[in-house]
């Protein structure tokens, strides 16, 4: 069954411009990935600093797959210390 991952990143005050850096090079290599459906970033317009990353797998395991590629790790390791929150991410599924 298909999995939807919603991610939440709130930059740091100063660090919007390396939140966005590290998204822009994650994201294209994430859809290069065989088990990507698709995936999209966004950006706030009402606060500059809240970036979501919204992907669609074809399966959990595709997703799990997915966190252990090295252009993920680097990312999670790289926007970690860029955030003022802890990770959030969310896997869900469609409620019908």
């Amino acid at each position: 069954m298909q999995l939807t991952i919603f991610a939440r990143f709130r930059a740091r005050a100063g660090q919007e411009d390396a939140v966005a850096a590290a998204i822009g090079e994650v994201v294209p290599r994430s859809r290069a990935e065989a088990g990507c459906v698709a995936i999209a970033a966004y950006r706030s317009t009402k606060d500059p600093r809240l970036f979501w990353i919204h992907s669609h797998w074809v399966d959990e395991a595709d997703f799990d797959r997915h966190a252990t590629m090295p252009h993920t790790v680097h990312f999670i390791a790289t926007v970690r210390e860029l955030i003022d929150h802890e990770l959030d991410i969310d896997r869900s599924r469609p409620l019908a």
